[in-house]
């Protein structure tokens, strides 16, 4: 789950990491307001869950509520890659004397934590990284030992903080950490990391994406960051019915059971779809292995509500949950939705009791149902059906 930028400023506020929380408003008469509230100048920030949004005229400096009031109104509604704009931050403004980059991730490659710092960057970190890679120091970090004081001042020291700010430097490090690993994240970034005209250490702007798997388990309280209007409403709908689905931007929807034998069905589809027009997949959907009527029925709705689906290809390899029991959900799925599937299915079965399973979607003979023996020959039709 990404976070937008006061979302991450509230987690940072809770390990102690100074920042401004600001005031989040969705009207420009609110943002006039807070701006009145502030006092002086604020900067009047679009909200949205990605970057560049001062290049795309989301970020703005007001002098008065009535600039705020003025930039809120442009900037409320507004597209920043492809993402409506439906709350701004206020805050004051704290022009950056020296602009700093720092981040924590989760480095899967390596299998470790990974610190990346640089008081050559700030906004411009992209161009810093192409132009001066020696600027931009990567450290590791063993996740069995994390990072107390001691690492946390080599990582200042490595990073080469000026001396006036190098002690709040390891206190923000340490605190920056505690985020990452109290909250199960798996980066958390500070863009700028801004040094004040007072010698003052403070993160401007913050990014946070957290672990949701570690959130349903550890962290209830997360779910209070979750904005369910601006939500993908598939994604959200296959949620609250306990699908593992991802949108993509195919005709072709996916249905699996096995993360593993999903991500390859993608593969084999995208490589069909190259022989039809270039067909790509629309979704990831792991069914898991009880692949009932109702879970089945679950993932149909979910995938045949999407527009851009033309066709449906379901994988299924029989182990625990047999294929004939595959079978009957495919069947009880098609009974339970009515006229509401409407699309093409492509079915493979294999594994555990095939043959039966076979059998039962051969007999039931659905005109939306061709059943495939290969992996390869259902991703083709599926892709051919989606072409048509």
């Amino acid at each position: 789950m990404d976070l937008m930028e006061y979302q991450a400023k509230e987690l940072f506020a809770k390990h102690d990491v100074v920042t401004t929380l600001g005031t989040v408003v969705t009207t420009a008469e609110q943002a006039r307001s807070a701006a009145e509230a502030i006092g002086g100048t604020v900067v009047v920030k679009a909200q949205v869950k990605a970057g560049g949004r001062g290049k795309a005229g989301g970020v703005k400096l007001a002098k008065t509520p009535e600039e705020a009031f003025e930039h809120a109104s442009n900037i409320l509604g507004m597209e920043i890659k492809g993402l409506t704009v439906n709350r701004v931050l206020v805050t004051p403004a704290t022009p950056p004397v020296e602009e700093y980059y720092f981040s924590f991730l989760l480095d899967r490659a390596n299998r470790q934590y990974l610190c990346i710092a640089s008081v050559e960057g700030g906004v411009e970190i992209e161009e810093v990284a192409k132009t001066n890679p020696d600027a931009v120091k990567k450290i590791a970090i063993d996740p069995g030992k994390g990072v107390d004081a001691a690492k946390a001042r080599e990582i200042a020291t490595e990073a080469a903080f000026p001396e006036a700010v190098f002690e709040q430097a390891v206190a923000m490090i340490e605190a920056l950490y505690q985020v990452f690993v109290k909250e199960d994240a798996t980066l958390v970034e500070v863009n700028p990391l801004a040094r004040l005209a007072d010698d003052k250490l403070e993160a401007l702007d913050g990014k946070v994406s957290l672990d949701e798997n570690a959130s349903e388990v550890r962290h209830p309280d997360h779910e209070a960051f979750v904005i369910r209007e601006e939500e993908d409403q598939l994604e959200a709908k296959a949620k609250d019915k306990g699908l593992n689905y991802v949108k993509l931007d195919g005709a072709v929807g996916i249905i699996g059971n096995g993360a593993g034998l999903v991500m390859s069905t993608l593969d084999v589809v995208a490589y069909a779809g190259e022989n039809h027009g270039g067909v790509k997949p629309a979704n990831f959907l792991d069914i898991g292995g009880g692949a009932n009527a109702q879970v089945m029925a679950d993932g149909l709705d979910v995938i045949l509500h999407d527009p851009q689906v033309k066709s449906v290809f379901v994988n299924v390899f029989g182990g625990i949950t047999a294929c004939d029991e595959v079978a009957n959900g495919i069947k009880g799925a098609l009974e339970i939705l009515g006229e509401e599937a409407s699309k093409p299915l492509v079915v493979r079965l294999d594994g555990n009791n095939v043959e039966e399973g076979r059998r039962i979607l051969a007999d039931l003979n659905h005109p939306l149902v061709t059943l495939a023996t290969t992996m390869d020959g259902g991703a083709d039709k599926a892709a051919e059906l989606a072409s048509a």
